[in-house]
């Protein structure tokens, strides 16, 4: 009884705050890069470089990471206990977010973050990468938007 209530509050954790990183990701995609479009690219690259930096604090942390954790253990539970219901929903749920949020993250958009953070923003070469950064950095965040939602939505199929 014991193990079954912590395991729909885990699971109530990682649909709320799955849906909490797609909301995050959701806001970035469909306003915060499109003003930053509009600005000189000096200014939007000196504006992205800010919150590249200030992005680095235990509220962030815990609204990203903390949905990983959960993921990690209820993929655990999913394969120790496959013959019950919802399983499938708790591990592919899992996946979607692991590597969909975390993975594209660190090999999508923090790889694109770090060559920014080293450009001068009133530079040629800025201006340049500024373009590519764009596309490229909202194309992976639509696909952790995408991963995040999905994950909550599979985690809310897994709830008894």
């Amino acid at each position: 009884m014991i193990f079954q209530t912590l395991q729909t509050s885990l699971i109530y954790f990682a649909v709320i705050s799955s849906a909490l990183s797609a909301g995050i990701f959701f806001a970035f995609s469909t306003f915060v890069m499109r003003a930053l479009a509009l600005q000189p690219s000096a200014s939007g690259i000196a504006t992205m470089q800010s919150i590249n930096v200030t992005v680095f604090n235990p509220w962030f942390y815990s609204a990203f990471f903390g949905p990983a954790v959960a993921c990690v253990v209820l993929a655990v539970v999913a394969l120790r206990h496959w013959d019950q219901p919802g399983a499938v929903y708790l591990l592919i749920g899992s996946l979607l977010y692991l590597i969909g949020t975390i993975g594209v993250t660190g090999f999508g958009n923090v790889p694109l973050n770090d060559a920014l953070a080293v450009m001068q923003p009133t530079s040629a070469e800025g201006a340049q990468l500024w373009n590519r950064y764009m596309s490229d950095w909202t194309l992976w965040n639509h696909v952790r938007t995408a991963a995040a939602f999905l994950a909550a939505a599979l985690f809310t199929f897994a709830l008894p």
